[in-house]
Parts: C-alpha cells; structure tokens; sequence
C-alpha cells in the first residue's frame, strides 16, 4: 500500500483533517439555527461523508469511520466545541479554513492511493480522490439546503487544487515515481492552491458568451 507518512503518523493527519471538516460542518449548521443533533449529525457527515463513500465504492467494508472509534468520536468532539463556543470559533476562521484546505490536499492525495490500492484504474482513482476530498462538503450543504459550494461559481476554488493533487499521485503511479516525497508535494500543491485562491479570490469560469434571465444570487 503507497503510505507517504508512517501509520501513526497518517492517523493523527486523519484526524485532524476530520476535526477541521466538523468544525466547518457544526459552524454551518449554527448559522443555520439548528439544534444539538442537527450540529452534531452536519459535523459527522461533514468530516466522514467523503471517506465513506469512497471505502463504500472501493469495497473497504466496514468503512474505516465504522472501525476506528476516533474517526466516529472526533467530529462529535468538534460539534461540542462549536456548540458551546462557537462566536470564538467564527473569530479565527480564516485559520479553520488554512487547516481546512490542508485536509483537502492531505485527502486527495490519501483518498487517490487508497482507491489505487483496491484495484481501481488511474482515472478512477483520482476521482474517487477528489470525491474524498469534496464529498463531506458536497453533503453538508445538501443536508441543509444550500446549493454545494462546489457548484457554485462565486465561490473561490475549492475541486480544483484537489483535482490537481489526485491527478500528480496518479501521473507518479504511472510513471512509477510515487515516492513519500512526491506525495508529500502533491498534497502541498493541493494545499498552496487552495489557499492561493482564498487569498485571491480565483474562480472557475462560467459558460462562455452566457446569457441567461436568471437572476444571480
């Protein structure tokens, strides 16, 4: 199995990347006025949603989330953070959203090897490196009716420096190349990037020569 860190090390990454996607999941479903298990429920689905669908697709079963009492525990531990103190929470989001994007970059690039490990083309590895990545979000906003930040174009890029680091794991697998480094440096990639179009508010584009009477929100 391609490790780039060693397992302890790689479980400690895991949870904090699973810490920081519950807390943006418990923040969410506060501004959304929703109650202790709606906070709770938006913190697990959030910080685990991604990963299980992956270990669903790949046959990983039990999911890892259902085997490791950390994985379960630590998005709870987040949502009774949030839920008690959630205005200084609010206070240091620009550094929730700098552990954020590590957890996306530490996730691609975890989430594409594992899918390459279960025998999955190069391809469909990425993909389901990005799906691990994105997926918590995807269904935190879906759980509280919100159109999914990824499909919305005035939001800064969030699929794409995760595209980028699953699609560098795969060219090294390719090539043979994917080392602890070259892994290392693709989920860095995935995490300078995001944090490059935070700062600068980089975009993807929308159709060309749009015209369309439907009124932007």
């Amino acid at each position: 199995m391609y490790q780039f860190f060693s397992p302890s090390v790689q479980h400690t990454l895991d949870l904090v990347g699973i810490f920081v996607f519950a807390i943006s999941g418990a923040l969410l479903a506060v501004r959304k006025n929703f109650d202790v298990f709606g906070i709770a429920v938006l913190a697990e689905v959030t910080a685990l949603g991604g990963g299980l669908f992956r270990d669903l697709i790949i046959g990983a079963v039990p999911p890892a989330a259902f085997t490791d009492l950390g994985y379960f525990v630590t998005p709870l531990l987040a949502a009774l953070l949030v839920f008690f103190l959630h205005p200084h929470v609010e206070r240091i989001q620009t550094g929730v959203n700098v552990f954020d994007a590590a957890g996306l970059g530490l996730f691609c690039v975890a989430g594409t090897t594992k899918a390459y490990d279960y025998g999955l083309g190069l391809t469909q590895s990425a993909a389901l490196g990005l799906a691990t990545a994105v997926g918590g979000g995807v269904l935190r906003d879906v759980l509280a009716n919100e159109v999914p930040s990824l499909l919305r174009w005035d939001r800064d890029l969030y699929a794409v420096p995760a595209m980028v680091g699953a699609t560098m794991v795969v060219v090294c697998i390719r090539y043979d190349a994917l080392t602890p480094t070259a892994s290392a440096f693709a989920a860095v990639t995935a995490f300078v990037l995001r944090l490059l179009a935070m700062r600068y508010h980089w975009r993807a584009p929308r159709a060309w020569n749009r015209r369309s009477t439907v009124r932007e929100e």
